[in-house]
């Protein structure tokens, strides 16, 4: 195997690059190695060296903990749970979410083996039992697996005296019913409530 096609096999193990995809992308980046190659390789060797992940909440930051829980203007008392680092990358995007976070790892998955030893919880549970917390969030996605992760991280937080809400969900904002799923629909449906005057 030469070294272009260990790229391109590299390259097509990242998420939505089939080996197609990937063969564009090495070419591109041969054709670019001094402009993109070369600090691409940078780049990774950097973040390879700098980037951990916070023992408190399982972001991924250069610093222990990380620059989110070390936060002071953040609330302490509030936690949203999700399932990877991605969706706290969506949820800080958005400046709405002024609390702190706790990313899981993934979601409980029977067919994946998959279970709760598998995942930060039993640290979620800790930071619940310390007493300082008020609520936590659950946003984990609206998949099978992830409304059975909330299902169980609400039982086992149940006797923490923590307020456990779930993020709402239901018809977008600028969303045309026609467009919408059945799913989708369904849970706005069931998720509504009362208009204020």
């Amino acid at each position: 195997m030469t070294e272009v096609e260990r790229l391109i096999q590299l390259l097509a193990r990242l998420p939505g690059l089939g080996p197609r995809s990937a063969r564009r992308a090495a070419l591109h980046l041969l054709k670019k190695r001094e402009t993109l190659m070369d600090p691409l390789i940078q780049a990774l060797g950097s973040v390879a060296e700098t980037v951990r992940t916070c023992p408190v909440c399982g972001n991924i930051d250069t610093v222990e903990p990380c620059s989110i829980c070390r936060d002071e203007k953040r609330d302490p008392g509030i936690i949203c749970v999700l399932e990877e680092v991605g969706d706290l990358w969506a949820l800080e995007r958005t400046g709405s979410f002024k609390g702190r976070y706790h990313v899981l790892g993934g979601h409980l998955s029977a067919l994946d083996g998959i279970g709760p030893e598998d995942l930060n919880i039993a640290r979620l549970v800790e930071r619940a039992e310390q007493g300082a917390l008020k609520e936590v969030i659950l946003a984990t996605n609206l998949t099978v697996d992830g409304q059975t992760t909330a299902h169980y991280i609400a039982e086992r937080l149940a006797g923490t005296g923590v307020s456990v809400t779930r993020l709402a969900h239901g018809v977008p904002v600028g969303g045309e019913l026609d467009y919408l799923d059945d799913g989708t629909l369904t849970a706005a449906l069931r998720a509504r409530r009362t208009v204020e005057s």
